[in-house]
Order: C-alpha cells, then sequence, then structure tokens
C-alpha cells in the first residue's frame, strides 16, 4: 500500500457497546497497526432523539477497556475535527446544496403516510420498495406553494439508471443496479443528515482509506459510491464482515442473551479473551493455536482471509477462551482483576486471597466465578448444590466423615506435608478410597462434587471450620 492507511469506527451513541460493534472496532484497529496507519474515532450522533452523552462515554470506555485505541477523535482531536457528527452540520448543508445547484438533488415534500402507501403498493405487486420519484419533477411553482402551506420537506438524491460495481475487500467483485435504489434522502426535514449522506462527506473529509464495516451496510455502499461521484470524492475501499449470528441463524440480539461489551464486562471476562475470541468468529489464524494477545492478533490477522458466511457465536468457546487467558495470567495480575468481584462479606487477608485466587485459577472460566468459591474458604455457611446433597447420601458418607472428624480431633492441625498421609490414615480406617471417599469430603467442605485438588483445598482451610462443616453435614445426612 503507498498510501497512508486511515480507517475509521463510527458509533451511534444510541446504547452500549454491541459485541457485533466490537468486533468492527477490533478488525479496524487491526488493520491499521498492522499497515502502521491511523484508527479513527467518529461520534455518529445526529439522531438527536436517542444520542445521548451517557452512551458516548460508555462507548469510548469500553473501547478503553478492549485496549482498543484510536488515533484522532473525541478528546484527543486530530487533523479533521470536530469528531461528532453534530458539530458538522454546515458542512453538509454546503456539500448538500452544491449538489441541488448542479440538478442532482431535490426536495420531497412526500409525508410518511404517502411513503408508507407507495411501499405498500410496490410490495403488492412483488417489488422491491423503492422512492419512484414522485416529487423529481415538481414546479419551482409548486414547491413555492408547498412551502407557503408550511409543508416539510426532505432532499433527495436523484439516481439514475445504470449498474454499479466495485470490489469488496472480503467479498470480492460486486455489482448492484441502481433502478433498484430509488432516489434517497440527503437531508432530513429538520435539515440533519441521513446516514448515507454524512457518511460520505466525513469519510471523504477525513481523508478515510478503508471503510471496514458489517454486511448489513452493503446496502448503503452502492448509494455511497454515487455521492462519491457526484461530490468530486475519490472512493475508499470497502470490506463488509458477515454479521454474528445466534444459535438460530439470525443476527445476535438480545433474545440471544447478553450483547453488549458491558455485561461481558461484568460477567467476569477479560479484554484479551474477548477480543481473541470476536477476532476468530470468522477468521482462523494460520499458525497453530487459538489464544492469541492482541499482540499476536496484530500480526497474525489476515481481512482478507474473513470468511464470507456469517459465523455463530457460541458462548461455551468463549467461555473456554476465557479461562484459558485467566490461566495464563501471572497471580499478580490475575489477583487485581479478580479483586472486584469478591463480595465485601467475604473480604480476606490479601496474602491469603492470593493463595486462594492461584488454587482456583484453573477452576476459573470467568473472573465472577470466585464467588462460587469463595465462600469455601471464609467461615461463612455454605450453600451446598443438588449434586453434593446427592454425595452425602451415598453408603459410607457417614462413616468417611465421622472417621475424618475423630481422626481430626485427635491428631495435629492439617498441613501441606501432613495431608496425604491424613488421608492414608483415614482410608485405612474406613476401607475406601478414591471416589467413594473423596466426594463426601468435597461434598461436606465445600458445598459442591467439583472445583480444585481437595487436598490443597483442606489445607487451606482452618481446622475449626472444617470440623464444623462436617458436623453439618452429618446432621443433613441424620435428617430423616
Amino acid at each position: 500500500m503507498t498510501e497512508s492507511v486511515r480507517v475509521r469506527f463510527a458509533p451511534s451513541p444510541t446504547g452500549y457497546l454491541h459485541i457485533g460493534n466490537a468486533r468492527t472496532a477490533l478488525f479496524n484497529y487491526l488493520f491499521a497497526r498492522q499497515h502502521r496507519g491511523h484508527l479513527v474515532l467518529r461520534i455518529e450522533d445526529t439522531d438527536v432523539t436517542r444520542s445521548t452523552q451517557k452512551f458516548e462515554t460508555a462507548i469510548l470506555d469500553d473501547l478503553k477497556w478492549l485496549a482498543i485505541r484510536w488515533d484522532e477523535g473525541p478528546h484527543i482531536g486530530g487533523g479533521y475535527s470536530p469528531y461528532r457528527q453534530s458539530g458538522r452540520l454546515e458542512r453538509y448543508l454546503n456539500h448538500a446544496n452544491q449538489l441541488s445547484q448542479r440538478g442532482k438533488a431535490y426536495k420531497c415534500f412526500c409525508s410518511p403516510e404517502d411513503l408508507e402507501q407507495m411501499r405498500k403498493a410496490l410490495l403488492a405487486k412483488g417489488q422491491m420498495p423503492r422512492y419512484a420519484g414522485r416529487c423529481r419533477n415538481l414546479s419551482p411553482q409548486t414547491i413555492e406553494r408547498l412551502e407557503k402551506e408550511g409543508r416539510k420537506s426532505t432532499l433527495r438524491f436523484k439516481v439514475d439508471s445504470g449498474i454499479i460495481r466495485f470490489r469488496d475487500l472480503i467479498h470480492g467483485p460486486l455489482s448492484f443496479d441502481r433502478s433498484h435504489i430509488g432516489d434517497f434522502v440527503l437531508l432530513r426535514s429538520d435539515r440533519t443528515p441521513a446516514y448515507n449522506f454524512a457518511c460520505v462527506v466525513d469519510d471523504a473529509s477525513m481523508r478515510i482509506t478503508h471503510v471496514i464495516r458489517g454486511d448489513d451496510h452493503l446496502p448503503n455502499t452502492p448509494r455511497q459510491l454515487l455521492l462519491y461521484e457526484h461530490l468530486g470524492f475519490g472512493p475508499p475501499q470497502f470490506a463488509h464482515h458477515p454479521l454474528i449470528l445466534g444459535a438460530d441463524r439470525t443476527p445476535l440480539s438480545k433474545r440471544h442473551g447478553v450483547t453488549s461489551v458491558r455485561n461481558y464486562r461484568d460477567e467476569g471476562y477479560l479484554s484479551e479473551a474477548l477480543n481473541n475470541y470476536l477476532a476468530l468468529l470468522g477468521w482462523a489464524p494460520e499458525e497453530k493455536g487459538e489464544i492469541l494477545s492482541l499482540e499476536d492478533l496484530v500480526r497474525t490477522f489476515r481481512l482478507e482471509k474473513v470468511a464470507k458466511s456469517a459465523p455463530v457465536f457460541d458462548r461455551k468457546k468463549l467461555d473456554w477462551i476465557n479461562g484459558q487467558h485467566i490461566k495464563r495470567m501471572d497471580p499478580e495480575s490475575l489477583h487485581k482483576k479478580i479483586a472486584p468481584f469478591i463480595p465485601a462479606e467475604m473480604s480476606m487477608d490479601e496474602r491469603k486471597l492470593k493463595g486462594i485466587v492461584t488454587l482456583l485459577r484453573d477452576n476459573l472460566q470467568t473472573l465472577k466465578q470466585i464467588r462460587e468459591y469463595i465462600g469455601i474458604f471464609t467461615d461463612c455457611p455454605l450453600d451446598m448444590d443438588s449434586s453434593a446433597v446427592e454425595a452425602l447420601k451415598s453408603p459410607e458418607a457417614v462413616k468417611v466423615l465421622s472417621e475424618m472428624r475423630s481422626l481430626l480431633m485427635s491428631g495435629p492441625p492439617l498441613a501441606e506435608e501432613t495431608a496425604t498421609q491424613f488421608m492414608e490414615n483415614l482410608r485405612l480406617r474406613v476401607g475406601v478410597y478414591g471416589k467413594p471417599m473423596m466426594m463426601p469430603i468435597r461434598a461436606a467442605i465445600t458445598g459442591k462434587t467439583h472445583g480444585p485438588e481437595l487436598l490443597r483445598i483442606l489445607t487451606s482451610i482452618e481446622g475449626k471450620t472444617i470440623l464444623q462443616r462436617l458436623d453439618r453435614a452429618l446432621e443433613q445426612i441424620e435428617k430423616p
């Protein structure tokens, strides 16, 4: 590439950052860093009824959490500011006037009701809905009369006949028949710009060289190419990646569960793992291995290798990847990340907590899961899950727990160096070993039938707490 790469991510602050939009931001970031280019962040806030400062702040915060850094944008500026569309309205009006003066745009007085009737009529004929040009040839006198009557108008772009062709970096050569597009809106009746118009003016004036976005924008591309042509701008290269689908193979939405980056942050996913998983949706590295850091992705990701078919979001795969990243974290970093997820009533000595976190790391798929285990290491009453209750019904349970209690009362406190011998002594007393012996102990002491190595758990809990839990378990078993 001879010219300096400039890409952009342009969210609308009408909600929290969607997982699909985060993937688009990631693809733009990786492409920019690979080519030593610039990532521009632009806030598309012309929808004044839905755009809020709250959501803009949240989106920027989530992007920072993902370690997606932009080179130009709100708060840091750049050579093409302002980076909010609400601050660029005069530019849109100037370009709209240019198109009107060249005869490429006209005022449209059709009401929403008129447009709906046209849409239904076309659908009844089996045709794709589009604006048929009812107001395209209004006389100056008619326009003047309608305006005196107080009728509001939009500004529409005149679409001529012909074929639009371009090459997409992911899909390859594409073509669109202009007759299927219809004359589209440039300015709404309140004189704010429509998406396609503002997008072209901004991308052109900000010298964007590559537009990387979702497949849902493919229908917008022919409209935008027409605007580039008639505004006298050279178009960027386009790359449209397939959208993420839910298990039912429809676009990922709230009905499939949590969909915002904020939700995954709150659930205890690592930003490194989320980036890793999002990159793997529709793309696979040529090198072996799926656990990749952001630096690995910058080095290996290839936009042209993104699949044309839509990927399906797999929560179990994300959980596995997140668990792998947790396992690979150094203890100090993991402790800092996990600390906010520990309930205040279960706070403990920092040294002890670090040891527990290290013990649990192989059992965690999310940071929030620490809450399922941390109570084991405190003197808080245990909540037993159903599988643990069942384990206490085994024929060996009473004898195993009673003999364990007796050994603890008559011997020294459990310690790492004595734990193995303790269990051997217990085996000789009860005459069983393996699962029949260990499962009732795990159920009684942890309230679960799975988790970290049992001996390490036992040596991390105070002796009096172990005795109390053995007593509670025996009481529960003896209840009718």
